[in-house]
């Protein structure tokens, strides 16, 4: 009696194994395949943007101007940030008149990078 209620617990363990985790349904290897790739993502962004230092966008207390150039039709954007507030503003070759004061110099290198140097 003892040898068949071991083999019914053995049997029914078997077969709520077999129910839960199943060869029969096969979208198992979807939902894997699914968590990895998010798990790749988050991992490439949080690369990035150590690669990058870009958490220095989501600081409340941080301050920068970046200078980005387009390599193909050579426009440019300056990126300030002060605080909370990012403004962007491109640069165009339109000439302006008025007077104003001079705030530095800014410097052309040989390997085609700008230098701006304030006063």
């Amino acid at each position: 009696m003892q040898y068949m209620t071991r083999r019914r617990i053995r049997e029914s363990r078997k077969s709520f194994g077999e129910q839960a985790f199943g060869d029969d349904d096969p979208m198992n290897g979807v939902a894997n395949l699914f968590d990895i790739g998010l798990v790749f993502i988050v991992g490439l962004i949080m690369a990035l943007f150590s690669i990058y230092h870009l958490q220095d966008l989501f600081s409340e207390t941080s301050s920068f101007t970046m200078i980005k150039q387009n390599a193909q039709n050579q426009e440019m954007e300056i990126i300030t940030k002060q605080g909370k507030k990012i403004k962007a503003m491109k640069v165009t070759k339109d000439s302006v008149q008025g007077k104003g004061q001079r705030l530095g110099t800014a410097y052309k290198l040989e390997d085609g990078s700008m230098v701006y140097v304030p006063e």
